[in-house]
């Protein structure tokens, strides 16, 4: 029996509706949050994520009313990010209803915004999202990104990872740019390299496209698996999944 694993799907916020793009570009509508929701949690989720898109680019803060509707109709432990820059931003959102918060672009700028949250909340209520790029002149070939992926750091992915580990978060979330929404399957390599370097669980997010490519994930050693578009869009439901992932000896839930 190989790990145990959990199943998450992720609501990329815009403008209060769910939406899911390519490369985090080219934006389609994918229904209400709430509706999402109530329906992963019944398809049996083990936990949810909802990411505010472009909070950190709009400078403002995740849209707390919508967590809060999220947060009434969910039973699974619930992960927000986008916009969340400091431990106040932070605490809003969890006062909201969140179980944890998940920073990324103010990570990077500030690091000690990560030592303060897991001071504040406990480290398993702390995520840090780490969004890359393949970059073949750095020592992992993985590139950090921040800013929603608009902007190009210079800094390797797997060094960073490392960096934020030192803090004692309670998960680490990399995504790959090349291939989110993509549906070509997920980066192996870098999920292999930061497994290998960090002490935190590492969610697998940004590719799966087919039932096989969850399996790929766990064998390079994913404890999260993290999915938008396959799920919103009826691709793969979350029952089809765990069913195949325990019929190839994986624990799930």
């Amino acid at each position: 029996m190989k790990q145990s694993v959990k199943i998450m799907p992720c609501l990329d916020m815009q403008n209060g509706r769910v939406v899911k793009g390519v490369h985090f570009v080219d934006i389609r509508d994918a229904g209400d949050p709430v509706a999402c929701a109530r329906a992963y949690c019944a398809a049996g989720a083990d936990e949810l994520a909802l990411l505010d898109i472009t909070a950190t680019v709009e400078g403002r803060d995740t849209m707390l009313d919508v967590v809060r509707r999220v947060a009434d109709v969910i039973t699974v432990p619930f992960t927000v990010g986008g916009g969340i820059r400091d431990v106040a931003t932070a605490e809003a959102v969890l006062k909201a209803g969140a179980d944890k918060v998940s920073t990324s672009s103010a990570a990077f700028r500030n690091p000690e915004v990560i030592a303060e949250m897991v001071k504040e909340f406990g480290a398993e209520r702390v995520t840090v999202a780490i969004d890359v790029d393949q970059n073949p002149a750095l020592p992992s070939g993985y590139e950090v990104y921040i800013d929603g992926g608009r902007t190009a750091t210079g800094v390797d992915a797997i060094e960073w990872s490392r960096r934020v580990d030192g803090y004692g978060v309670g998960c680490i979330l990399p995504t790959s740019k090349a291939g989110d929404g993509a549906k070509t399957g997920h980066e192996l390599s870098l999920i292999r390299q930061m497994v290998a370097a960090v002490s935190a669980p590492v969610v697998a997010s940004g590719g799966a496209g087919e039932l096989s490519h969850f399996l790929d994930a766990v064998e390079a050693g994913a404890t999260i698996l993290l999915a938008a578009s396959v799920f919103h869009f009826g691709i793969i439901t979350i029952p089809e999944l765990k069913e195949y992932l325990k019929a190839h000896g994986v624990k799930v839930g």
